[in-house]
């Protein structure tokens, strides 16, 4: 699909436009499970998705990733759209099942793959962003005990250096793990995602593991190359107490924060686990698991910070009246993924919602980007991106009088609006922010909602693969050429 802004887009035209930095990365996230399908395909094994997947009940519909989006046999027509939406950089993971099947030896096909994509994204002009891990644990590492087993650090460590072996000549950007707390509280001890256990020691104990192998891979790839910009990307909430003069809710607010931001925050830029969080959960697993020097190795120098926001949290030690969707309504039961929450509940603030009940709060954006700059990454001279950001609508195509099949989802168009207007904000307070990754660069398997809700600026068919752009994709792409965010616009 090629795309004519001038014919496919207006924007209201008497709205000052408010202009990104000029180094302002402009770029679109994926995962691997979630796009490349071809799951069993030149040497790829099972990961623990593929286990899950074929668990009854714990995937809507019962839908898997062998197929996805087929994006590992469309990858150049994939590159090319990209291009065509002016993306400057794409933020994509490597499956550690692919590269090293069953985490052993490295399967050289599976590296060429990467090698070939990030050969593509160059051509085209499109900085590469890598993310070593994205949730797709070898199902035979997690037989072994999963990320709940201390030697997966020092495995994840080895899969880092065979990726840098294959693309430390070509990619200069490094992000180690993406969203531990959902592959470890959500996963380990929620049992909501793969490996759906529901085992709150379990649970801590991959969450530390997870910060260890991060530290381990930093050091690693820090030894190998001085230049290369590490991070990790972490999704982080802002918690609110429903009722700030109740100290319950007060202490809600808290647990949730340190339980979902501090956990691994605080061990990554200060080299501790809070006292107030070991307090309430040291004894439950996590005093059992960290080892003498650990936190050295965790808190290792990072350059650059992700950091994914899709909504905040709202809690009271009060349950709400008319309590919003919190995860996928699969037929398996599940638990809480915090350790130590119990009695704690999210309230609804009566703002929008996207399809899966999240409610749209861009201020929160702005009011996170200025916690976390000042409270860990100005004083560490650490960049921060904004790495994952989107919604979930119920979006349908149509065909124009032309005969052109278009997605007119304007609410998504909004929410993109909106929260790059929430980063605006925050560069205007002082904070640094150097780029924004839409998520997703297109409509894929979201994990235990299966293809039940799309999130991506461009619609995919599943049945024949076919890529429409929708308006909100036209919308991104106008800003980027532009360099700049007129406003709310409408799209013809």
């Amino acid at each position: 699909m090629t795309i004519d802004l001038r014919k496919d887009l207006t924007t209201v035209a008497d709205v000052t436009p408010r202009p990104f930095p000029t180094d302002f990365l402009f770029g679109a996230a994926t995962a691997a499970f979630q796009i490349e399908g071809a799951a069993f395909d030149d040497g790829r094994t099972a990961s623990i998705w593929d286990a899950f997947c074929r668990v009854p009940g714990a995937v809507v519909n019962g839908d898997d990733g062998d197929v996805a989006c087929d994006h590992y046999h469309r990858m150049p027509q994939d590159v090319a759209l990209m291009r065509e939406l002016g993306l400057s950089s794409y933020r994509f993971s490597s499956s550690w099942s692919r590269v090293q099947p069953d985490g052993g030896p490295v399967n050289a096909k599976g590296l060429d793959f990467y090698s070939r994509l990030v050969d593509e994204l160059l051509g085209a002009g499109i900085k590469p962003w890598l993310t070593l891990y994205h949730w797709d644990l070898p199902q035979t590492l997690e037989e072994a005990g999963g990320w709940a087993n201390r030697d997966t650090a020092f495995r994840f460590r080895d899969y880092a250096l065979a990726m840098h072996d294959a693309l430390g000549d070509r990619l200069d950007v490094w992000t180690t793990l993406n969203e531990p707390w959902c592959s470890s509280f959500l996963s380990y001890t929620a049992g909501a995602h793969a490996p759906g256990r529901q085992d709150v020691a379990a649970g801590l104990a991959a969450g530390h593991h997870l910060l260890l192998a991060h530290g381990l891979a930093v050091q690693a790839l820090r030894e190998r190359d001085h230049d290369l910009e590490l991070g990790i990307t972490l999704n982080l909430t802002v918690a609110e107490p429903v009722d700030p003069t109740n100290p319950g809710d007060v202490d809600a607010a808290r647990r949730i924060d340190g339980q979902f931001n501090r956990f691994f925050l605080d061990p990554i830029f200060r080299g501790e686990y809070a006292d107030d969080l070991l307090a309430d959960v040291g004894h439950l697993g996590l005093d059992a698991v960290v080892q003498p020097g650990d936190l050295d190795v965790i808190s290792a120098p990072i350059d650059t910070l992700g950091v994914n926001y899709y909504h905040g949290e709202y809690v009271s030690e009060r349950p709400a009246e008319h309590p919003l969707l919190v995860q996928a309504p699969t037929d398996r039961a599940i638990r809480s993924p915090f350790p130590a929450a119990d009695g704690v509940f999210n309230h609804p603030r009566g703002l929008p919602l996207t399809a899966m009940e999240w409610e749209v709060q861009p201020d929160g954006l702005r009011e996170l980007l200025v916690r976390v700059h000042e409270d860990y990454a100005a004083s560490a001279g650490v960049r921060l991106f904004v790495t994952e950001n989107g919604a979930a609508y119920d979006d349908a195509p149509t065909t124009d009088a032309s005969g052109e099949m278009r997605v007119h989802d304007a609410e998504r168009t909004e929410f993109l609006e909106a929260h790059l207007g929430a980063i605006l904000d925050a560069i205007d307070e002082g904070v640094p922010v150097h780029g924004y990754f839409y998520w997703s660069l297109m409509d894929n398997f979201e994990w235990a909602w299966g293809y039940d809700k799309r999130f991506g600026l461009v619609r995919v068919d599943y049945d024949t693969q076919v890529r429409t752009v929708k308006d909100s994709g036209l919308a991104y792409a106008a800003i980027i050429r532009d360099r700049a965010l007129a406003g709310p616009g409408t799209v013809s």
